[in-house]
């Protein structure tokens, strides 16, 4: 492409403003400048080429021949020259700039700090803004453009058609208690049924919680209503609650495992979430937020085609068989 002045790129929004709402004055309207400014740009630009761009009729704006020309090539430059602006500052914006991400706090509190280590050993100039909340309000923000990129959970009860997803894994999820509590299977059982939660003290997420919804859904799928000892918290807190004998609760195996507490699973089939990584669809993620997802995948395991990937489940016993199979009903 030739190299163009930047009032020339002026002259060239000005030109496709007006052919877009064929009206001097709405056209400078949209771009923010007073009309006769714009009137005389485009004047100016009539002089250059040589030719009239456009039929002046008191109220009726048309192109000429000359401007139905002009007009997608005026457009190409104008998008040539937004790209190349674009592909400019995304290069500087892996040098500084910020990168806004959001995640359940389950995620926060499990994935999301080693992979943001090994984002910012990479990009230190780059700075990481952390949104912690449900995928549903996640979503929201996404759409409204305050984040660039969010790990959620789905399938989503409403569905978001704006949005670009892709899963990242498949998540155990595990009752968690306190070990100087007694545990919530006995005998020689070492996995829970849901069935097993009924009437059970369970330590409960705040509404709107994706852990909550899932767990209270579960059980009513089982025929009954859990039992809340106490509610409201977010994870740390209910952690918490359990540590200090309050309840069991429902939480993700990578949670679980860095909690201290004692991890029972569930029997086959379990429980389990998608964790997905999400974007807006109708726009291209920066170059930040790409290098974070592929950052992401690779600290998953995941290749470019590669599955979303399990959890790894409870040792499993000799002959491969999985530990607690046998409390199957």
């Amino acid at each position: 492409m030739p190299y163009i002045p930047l009032m020339q790129l002026q002259q060239l929004r000005y030109f496709t403003a007006v052919a877009d709402t064929r009206h001097f004055t709405r056209a400078a309207e949209r771009e923010h400048v007073a009309q006769p400014s714009l009137s005389q740009q485009i004047r100016s630009l009539e002089r250059e080429l040589g030719a009239e761009l456009f039929h002046r009729a008191r109220g009726h704006i048309t192109l000429t021949d000359a401007g139905e020309t002009l007009l997608p090539l005026a457009r190409r430059i104008l998008a040539d020259a937004e790209t190349a602006r674009r592909e400019v500052q995304e290069v500087a914006q892996l040098r500084r700039g910020r990168l806004r991400l959001g995640a359940p706090p389950s995620l926060c509190a499990s994935l999301v700090p080693d992979v943001l280590s090994a984002f910012h050993a990479t990009y230190p100039g780059v700075d990481l803004i952390v949104t912690e909340d449900g995928s549903q309000d996640l979503v929201r923000a996404l759409a409204d453009g305050a984040l660039d990129l969010a790990l959620i959970i789905t399938p989503l009860p409403v569905q978001a058609p704006a949005l670009a997803t892709s899963e990242l894994l498949r998540e155990e999820l595990v009752v968690v208690s306190a070990p100087d509590r007694p545990a919530p299977v006995t005998g020689r059982r070492t996995r829970i049924h849901v069935e097993d939660l009924r009437g059970r003290p369970l330590a409960m997420f705040r509404r709107g919680y994706d852990l909550r919804e899932f767990t209270t859904a579960a059980c009513r799928a089982a025929g009954f209503e859990p039992t809340f000892t106490v509610e409201g918290g977010e994870m740390d807190a209910v952690l918490g609650f359990v540590r200090a004998g309050l309840g069991i609760a429902v939480v993700p195996s990578m949670v679980a495992e860095r909690s201290g507490l004692r991890i029972t699973p569930f029997a086959t089939p379990g429980m389990h979430r998608v964790v997905s990584v999400a974007h807006r669809g109708d726009v291209s993620p920066s170059r930040a937020a790409r290098e974070l997802e592929r950052i992401l995948k690779e600290h998953l395991g995941l290749g470019p085609s590669a599955a979303p990937r399990p959890r790894p489940g409870p040792p499993r016993g000799p002959r491969g068989a999985v530990a607690g199979d046998r409390d199957r009903p």
